[in-house]
Parts: structure tokens; sequence; C-alpha cells
């Protein structure tokens, strides 16, 4: 098995990409396999792995990154168009 996302911290919600995926793809993580991407998703950028609801904290390093400005399903990637970042 080829892994081709990680999950930097248990708490994660969201798991970072090692190559560019293309929609319905499922990025291999070394002790599981992610929900399938709704989307195409470039190498760097990250994809939920459970549903964050509008407004609810996502999960980086462990750390709260942002909130999400909308639902956000499984296997949809998750960046600048659906991500708020956390005040300073």
């Amino acid at each position: 098995m080829t892994i081709s996302a990680v999950r930097i911290h248990p708490d994660d919600n969201v798991v970072c990409l090692l190559r560019d995926h293309d929609s319905g793809a499922r990025p291999k993580l070394g002790d599981m396999t992610t929900p399938s991407l709704n989307s195409a998703v470039p190498m760097g950028h990250k994809v939920a792995l459970v549903a964050i609801e509008a407004g609810a904290a996502v999960v980086k390093y462990g750390a709260v990154i942002g909130h999400a400005t909308r639902a956000i399903a499984p296997g949809d990637h998750v960046h600048l168009h659906n991500l708020e970042g956390a005040p300073p």
C-alpha cells in the first residue's frame, strides 16, 4: 500500500494529501483509508475525514486551525472556500 495522505494528530478531523488526487480517489493512510474524494484535490491540501458542521472547528496538528463556513462532508476539499481562519 502506498501512503498518499497524512493525519498529523489523532484528534485531527482532516488529512493532508501527499500528492494530487482525482475525484473519487480514496487516499491511503498508514492505518486507514479516507472517504472517497468529492472533487479533485491538489497535493498539500486538506480533506475532511468526517462531517464538519457549519461553524464547527477544523482540527489539524491537534489544534483548531479555523471554522467551517458551511457544512463540509467527508471527502470534501477543505480550503479557503469553506474554511475561515481562527482569530489570532
